[in-house]
């Protein structure tokens, strides 16, 4: 058997040992630049849609393609862990007293658990293709933590397509994905890359809370719920705080009023991602009284803690403000004496909206 031959087998069981890791969709996707991918992320950042994400821009040659962070890659492995949620993302909506937290977020950090799949995969690659006389070959594994575009790459592998929301859209997984990526050295054939199919349909557009998309396929991250909560430092600028409603760590909206959902299954399989209990519907006040070691206690191991206290206690204070709920006005008015200022501004306006602008 010629090499290609080889390869081609690998690449089979390969596939067989992603899904046995727990990776519902695994493709192949071309190393080199793809031209429109490049020139889209350039015309996104010279509109400074990119916000306060500096290392977007300081590292976007190497978000080119996959060759420009390393020469050496001839081929892309993109894989996927769902994370599709068995309750309604929105039905918090309704619940003001409660805090809304994105489903990714509700159960252990996905960084870990998509990466320790990685590396297993390509250490069963590398040792695979040894034993087939493929020689010593090398592997880089990332997930969401490097300049790599995993979207786009995503797409070009097969495994969905970037919806109008700008996600990553399945039509065996809808949009509850998460993604890595393995660059190899191995010449493996590419698969055939996603198609569009959102046709006329706008519902992630319209539900959209701070109307962050400036058009089909656009995000103005400055706008984005998602992006305000977690990577905007300092407070949030006033025209976005109703939008945020009780939304205290990122935003599902765009994401579960995709009608490709209907065809995703709960993500039973993956264990770490199932929501924990204290997390599935916050009590705000629980949420407003948490100090920093009470913050690192509750939210260990989890993706939330990155942001830390300060940032965390200012979006439960916008989510305060937009409550209604008047019982929540002692714990805000203490807060406007907390050391950062960011808090003790949030506090304020929070305030000032439980007290019906007075």
């Amino acid at each position: 058997m010629v090499n290609g031959g080889v390869i081609d087998a690998l690449k089979a069981d390969l596939r067989a040992e992603a899904a046995r890791l727990g990776f519902a969709a695994c493709g192949v996707a071309p190393a080199e630049e793809d031209p429109w991918v490049a020139a889209r992320l350039d015309a996104w950042l010279a509109e400074g849609m990119h916000g306060e994400m500096a290392w977007m821009e300081s590292r976007a040659h190497h978000r080119r393609s996959p060759q420009a962070l390393w020469p050496e890659a001839r081929s892309v492995i993109a894989l996927a862990m769902s994370y599709a949620p068995a309750a309604d993302p929105l039905a918090l909506a309704g619940h003001p007293d409660r805090a809304r937290v994105s489903v990714y977020a509700q159960g252990g950090d996905y960084h870990d658990t998509v990466k320790k799949g990685l590396k297993a995969l390509a250490r069963w690659l590398v040792e695979a293709a040894r034993k087939r006389g493929l020689g010593e070959r090398q592997v880089k594994v990332f997930v969401d933590t490097a300049p790599v575009p995993e979207k786009p790459l995503a797409m070009a592998a097969g495994l969905g397509w970037q919806g109008k929301h700008t996600n990553l859209v399945s039509r065996t997984h809808g949009s509850w994905l998460f993604l890595g990526a393995i660059y190899s050295d191995l010449d493996f054939a590419v698969d055939a890359a996603g198609e569009d199919s959102c046709g006329s349909c706008r519902a992630c557009q319209d539900a959209c809370p701070t109307a962050a998309f400036t058009g089909p396929y656009r995000l103005d991250a400055r706008r984005c719920v998602s992006y305000l909560t977690i990577e905007h430092k300092g407070p949030i600028p006033h025209e976005f705080r109703k939008g945020l409603g009780n939304r205290i760590y990122g935003c599902d909206d765009c994401l579960a009023v995709c009608p490709w959902n209907k065809f995703a299954n709960e993500a039973q399989a993956i264990r770490a991602f199932l929501p924990r209990a204290e997390l599935a519907a916050p009590c705000l006040a629980d949420l407003l009284a948490l100090d920093d070691a009470g913050f690192r206690r509750l939210f260990s191991g989890s993706p939330i803690k990155r942001i830390g206290r300060d940032r965390f206690v200012r979006n439960c204070l916008y989510a305060a403000g937009n409550s209604g709920d008047g019982r929540l006005a002692p714990q805000v008015a203490a807060l406007m004496r907390d050391p950062d200022p960011a808090v003790a501004e949030a506090a304020e306006w929070a305030l000032g909206e439980l007290s019906g602008g007075q």
